[in-house]
């Protein structure tokens, strides 16, 4: 099994990915193979809605120069996806924010090539906005028919300046318990193929 997360956060040691790496060490535990993706180390052009990708039905962006299409590939052969992001404005970053437009209309009006993968979100805000970020990850699985996973309390975590992410103790707990939970699910739909 693989799980890759899709980190949001233009930091590349910050809050955001503190938390991806602790993740992910559940996760190798358990014996997934894991990948961390940092959307910024890709220079995404905006989605312009010229909707190339419903006339080509097969899930792909027109655009083929800027590893988006190779990214949706990576995606399409994980079994579990965990999106990441801090939400400096109000809600997830502009990178996720364009990954995820691209993304979702690639994917829908194609193969809905995240059909029935297991996904779970984290957001990190210093003040307000994580819950919306939170909702905004969440919502995209949904509308590409992922299986989503949860926690009690959610995976939103109040920090500004790393580690701070450490001293939430409860969105610390959550993590693990979303973790789990994804590995359960990963397991249970791994059986049925």
């Amino acid at each position: 099994m693989k799980l890759i997360a899709i980190n949001g956060s233009p930091r590349l040691i910050g809050n955001t990915s503190n938390i991806i790496m602790d993740m992910l060490d559940i996760f190798s535990r358990e014996g997934i193979e894991t990948e961390h993706i940092q959307l910024y180390a890709y220079n995404f052009i905006p989605c312009n809605d010229c909707r190339s990708c419903e006339m080509r039905g097969d899930g792909r962006c027109i655009n083929e120069e800027d590893g988006f299409n190779e990214l949706l590939d990576k995606l399409r052969e994980a079994d579990g996806i965990v999106f990441a992001s801090p939400s400096y404005y109000g809600g997830v970053t502009g990178q996720m924010k364009i990954f995820m437009e691209r993304a979702g209309l690639s994917l829908e009006t194609g193969d809905m090539g995240l059909r029935r993968k297991v996904g779970g979100a984290i957001a990190v805000a210093a003040h307000d906005g994580a819950s919306a970020a939170y909702s905004q990850m969440v919502n995209f699985m949904l509308r590409n028919q992922m299986v989503v996973c949860g926690s009690t309390p959610h995976t939103t975590f109040r920090a500004l300046n790393p580690p701070q992410f450490s001293a939430d103790k409860d969105a610390v707990k959550a993590v693990s318990i979303l973790a789990g939970e994804m590995v359960w699910a990963m397991e249970r739909l791994g059986q049925k193929k």
